[in-house]
C-alpha cells in the first residue's frame, strides 16, 4: 500500500514511523510546505542563537532517508483529492496513494487591522521562516511590538532578549494579564515581574485599533485604543492560530471530488480512530483541533498510523490541559482546569522559591498550578484525569504524595487505586 501523509511535523513523522514498523513493505509519500523538519517549540531558542536549524530536527535517525519513503519537499498542497486520494500544487498532482494522513497543523491568525496583513516587517512565529524572518529584521530593527502576551508572544520576546540585540520591546495584550492561558494571574505576574526588569513594557488590557506606515510597505507604529502609538521598526503577531484547512477548500482552477467534513471552528472532523468521513482519509495534530500540546500529537500521528495500516486502534487519551512554562530560570507546570467555577474550593501555598495553588471540584482536585519545583508532578495529572477524589483521605491535600494512591496488585506489581 502507499500512505501520502500532508505535513512534516510532529503527528506526520509519528505516522510515518508508526507505518513502516507495522507494514515494513508499504510505501510512504510525505508532502510538506517546509524543506526542514524542526520543533516548533524551540523556534525561540533559534531566534536566540541557542540553536542552529540543523539542531532543531527532532528526527534522529533515517526515517526520512529510508527507500519506502519519498518526501516531496517544498511544496504546499492546495488541493486534496478525496475519491483519488491525490495532492496538488496548483494544478501539479504531486502524489497519490491509498490512504492520506491530513497533518498539515496549525497557521498563525493575522487580525485585518490596519496593515498587518500586508506591510513587510510584520511576522508571526510558527515556522522557521518565520523565525528566520524576525532574526533577519532584528539585526537593524530598534522597536519591536509584540501583539499577544501568551506563551509564543513571549517565547519570541525572551528568544530576541537572549539574542542580546537591545531592542525596545513592548508587549501588546487584550486581556488583563500575561499567560492568561496558562497560569493564574500570580503565577503570571512573576514571569511578567522578570521581564519588566529586562527592560520589556507591557500594555495589558490593551487592544490594538491601526497601524502607522512608512509608505513603503513597513509598519512604523501600533495605535491603541483610546489613543496610545507605540513606536516600532518589527511586529511579531502571537494573537493565536487556526487549523491549517484552506486547502480543502479545493482549487477553484481545478474541480475536486466529495471534501473531508471540518468542524464549526474548520478543523478537520476525526471520529474516534482519527478517521475523516472519507473512507481511507485520517487526520491528526494540531489540524484536528484537538490539542496544541506536542505529545498529544506524536500520539494522534502513532493512533491514525495504525488505523491507516488496517488496525483499529481508538485515540482514547485526549487529555490536554498541560502547560510548561519556562523563563529566567523559573519553571512552572499547569495541569487541568485551572479557572476556579462557584463551588470550587480554591487552595494556595507560597514561600520564597515556590507557588503551589490546587483546585478541588466535588472533592477531586479539577486543576493545579505549581511554580518553583515542579518534581512529583506526575500523579497530579493522574488525579486529575481520572477525577481522582481527595477529600477521604483524612490528610492535607499538600501532604498527599504518591503512595497515597498506590496499590498493590497479587503478583507484587504496583498499580493506581482510583
Amino acid at each position: 500500500m502507499k500512505h501520502i501523509i500532508i505535513g512534516i511535523g510532529a503527528a506526520a513523522v509519528s505516522a510515518a514511523r508508526t507505518i513502516l514498523k507495522e507494514k515494513p513493505d508499504d510505501h510512504v509519500v510525505i508532502v510538506s510546505e517546509d524543506s526542514e523538519v524542526y520543533s516548533r517549540c524551540m523556534l525561540h531558542k533559534f531566534i536566540s542563537g541557542e540553536r542552529s536549524a540543523e539542531s532543531l530536527n527532532f528526527v534522529n535517525d533515517d526515517l526520512l532517508s529510508g527507500e519506502n519513503v519519498r518526501w516531496v519537499k517544498g511544496k504546499t498542497v492546495t488541493r486534496l483529492d478525496a475519491g483519488k486520494k491525490a495532492v496538488y500544487a496548483g494544478g501539479e498532482e504531486l502524489a497519490a496513494g491509498d490512504t492520506v494522513l491530513i497533518a498539515t497543523g496549525a497557521v498563525s491568525v493575522t487580525p485585518p487591522i490596519g496593515e498587518l496583513k500586508t506591510a513587510k516587517n510584520v511576522f508571526g512565529l510558527r515556522h522557521l521562516s518565520d523565525a528566520r524572518a524576525i532574526v533577519s529584521c532584528a539585526k537593524t530593527a530598534k522597536k519591536v511590538a509584540v501583539i499577544g502576551a501568551g506563551l509564543v508572544g513571549l517565547d519570541a520576546v525572551y528568544g530576541l532578549l537572549e539574542s542580546g540585540g537591545g531592542q525596545e520591546i513592548s508587549v501588546i495584550e487584550m486581556m488583563p494579564t500575561a499567560l492568561a492561558v496558562n497560569l493564574d494571574v500570580h503565577a503570571a505576574e512573576a514571569y511578567q515581574g522578570l521581564f519588566e526588569q529586562h527592560g520589556v513594557k507591557f500594555y495589558l488590557s490593551s487592544k490594538v485599533v491601526g497601524t502607522k506606515s512608512d509608505g513603503r510597505g513597513n509598519i512604523t507604529a501600533v495605535e491603541l485604543e483610546g489613543g496610545t502609538s507605540i513606536p516600532c521598526d518589527m511586529v511579531i503577531l502571537a494573537v493565536g492560530v487556526r487549523p491549517a484547512t484552506a486547502f480543502l477548500a479545493g482549487d477553484p482552477a481545478a474541480p475536486h471530488s466529495d471534501g473531508v467534513e471540518l468542524t464549526e471552528r474548520k478543523a478537520v472532523k476525526v471520529d474516534d480512530c482519527l478517521a475523516t468521513n472519507i473512507p481511507g482519509i485520517y487526520a491528526a495534530g494540531d489540524v484536528t483541533g484537538l490539542s496544541g500540546v506536542w505529545p498529544n500529537a506524536q500520539k494522534q500521528g502513532e493512533i491514525a498510523g495504525y488505523n491507516m495500516t488496517g488496525t483499529r486502534w481508538p485515540y482514547t487519551d485526549r487529555f490536554a490541559l498541560k502547560n510548561t512554562v519556562s523563563f529566567f530560570d523559573l519553571l512552572s507546570l499547569s495541569l487541568g482546569d485551572i479557572k476556579p467555577r462557584e463551588g470550587d474550593e480554591v487552595l494556595s501555598k507560597e514561600d520564597r522559591n515556590n507557588y503551589r495553588k490546587l483546585i478541588l471540584r466535588d472533592g477531586a482536585v479539577a486543576g493545579v498550578i505549581l511554580q518553583g519545583d515542579i518534581g512529583g508532578s506526575g500523579f497530579w495529572q493522574h488525579l486529575i484525569k481520572n477525577k481522582v477524589r481527595i477529600d477521604k483521605l483524612g490528610k492535607s491535600p499538600w501532604k498527599i504524595s504518591y503512595a497515597d494512591f498506590y496499590g498493590i496488585e497479587n503478583n507484587g506489581e504496583y498499580k493506581y487505586v482510583v
